[in-house]
Order: C-alpha cells, then sequence, then structure tokens
C-alpha cells in the first residue's frame, strides 16, 4: 500500500523555521560559514601540522635524565622548567647564573603575561 505524499506549503521568509538536516548531513558546522575557522585559520593545514608535530618533538622528546637536569638548573635560576627549556629550544643558549639581565628579562615577562590573564 503507497501512502500519499502531502504537499508542504512553503513558509515565509519572515519567520522561516529552522529546518531538520537531510539525511546524508554529518551535523558538523557549514563550509561555507563565515564565523566558523578552523583550527589552522586561513592559511595552509599543511604548514600547520608541521609546526603541530615540530611542538609535540620539541617539549615530550626528552629523556628523564635531561629533563631533571633541565628542572635542577631552572631552579637554580629561578625560572619554570618551561621557561628554560624554550630559552634552549628559540635562542640555543644554556642560561648560567652570569646571565642575570636576560633572566630578569625572562621574568618580567612572566609578571607580565600574569597580570593579563587576570585582567
Amino acid at each position: 500500500m503507497w501512502l500519499k505524499r502531502q504537499r508542504r506549503s512553503r513558509p515565509s521568509t519572515a519567520a522561516a523555521p529552522l529546518r531538520a538536516p537531510s539525511p546524508r548531513h554529518n551535523g558538523g558546522p557549514p563550509l561555507e560559514d563565515e564565523k566558523h575557522t578552523p583550527p589552522w585559520g586561513k592559511g595552509d593545514i599543511q604548514r600547520f601540522l608541521y609546526w603541530k608535530r615540530a611542538h609535540a618533538e620539541a617539549w615530550k622528546k626528552v629523556s628523564p635524565d635531561v629533563m631533571r637536569f633541565r628542572m635542577e638548573k631552572a631552579d637554580r635560576l629561578g625560572l619554570t622548567y618551561e621557561e628554560y627549556t624554550l630559552e634552549i629550544l628559540e635562542r640555543g643558549v644554556h642560561l648560567q647564573l652570569e646571565d642575570v639581565e636576560r633572566i630578569a628579562a625572562i621574568k618580567a615577562a612572566r609578571k607580565g603575561r600574569r597580570r593579563r590573564r587576570h585582567v
């Protein structure tokens, strides 16, 4: 037994109800939506993935001995592990107690970041 389809009247444009997605729709955000931006922004996804992998390798691929050495050295200098490691990764410099100016600059930047977060 076949059922006849009922004809739907077209809704007015003033109060258009939200349409249910079609059966083959995955429920994700619309690709044409200008408000939606992917995690990589408007740039190239390949570059985003390269940087993401390089960041993960730089921060997670150290032996426990190296990590312990860096933590002890950072404590002696009054820095966090992340600040000390970032200095090595960015500048290739292992800070010493004699690098007073650079350590002071790192600590000053830390205070500036804290103020901006809580404002």
